[in-house]
């Protein structure tokens, strides 16, 4: 078992990093958000998980026991393997994983690539027990700034199924962001910020 490794990155390739420890090379997969800001020659100290299958042994990597302590929660779900776990860690912060977990927000979970409805509602009840003694994600100034993507875009989708253009959504979406002054946010609650912003249904425009 490799609990962690650190070393000096000799080879990025997408979400495959090659690390190198005193002159043997280890094969990362690692989360897309960490990939984006690895650069060759930076040295790291990943936590990692090895899976190992009857055809194929992977090694993960995590920038946090955070992140690892996840990727096991998410491997625990049925369904959920560790290519899954690993695009819902590369969408999500484990900030907005908790959040989406502890408020049932099932559809920040089905905005990641791959994961579909039934394994959406899946994670969440399956995680909301585990979070009693996993740790849960500090509310740093980076972590709330974070709510980004996939928090947005289903609120938008959200908007554009109750009649709202997907531009006038986004417009609403933001002004709530705003509003909030980069706080943690649900999505849940994003939408009812965004609902009251937008105002009632007259002052929605056509879809196109």
């Amino acid at each position: 078992m490799i609990a962690s490794v650190r070393g000096v990155v000799a080879d990025i390739a997408g979400g495959e990093i090659v690390v190198e420890v005193n002159g043997l090379g280890y094969l990362v997969t690692v989360p897309d958000r960490s990939a984006l800001h690895f650069s060759f020659g930076e040295e790291v100290h990943l936590h990692t998980a090895m899976v190992v299958r009857d055809d194929h042994v992977g090694l993960f990597g995590f920038e946090s026991r955070e992140e690892l302590s996840l990727f096991g929660l998410l491997r625990s779900v049925n369904g959920v393997g560790p290519k899954m776990a690993l695009a819902v860690l590369g969408q999500m912060t484990p900030g907005a994983i908790h959040d989406a977990v502890v408020t049932e927000n099932d559809a920040a979970f089905r905005a990641v690539s791959g994961v579909g409805a039934k394994t959406a509602k899946l994670i969440v009840l399956s995680l909301q027990g585990a979070f009693d003694h996993a740790p849960k994600a500090a509310k740093t100034s980076e972590a709330a700034q974070d709510i980004s993507a996939v928090v947005k875009t289903s609120v938008v989708q959200a908007l554009v199924g109750l009649g709202w253009s997907d531009k006038v959504a986004k417009q609403g979406v933001e002004q709530a962001l705003e509003v909030r002054s980069g706080d943690p946010v649900d999505a849940s609650t994003l939408l009812r910020e965004a609902l009251s912003i937008l105002g009632p249904q007259t002052n929605r425009e056509s879809r196109r």
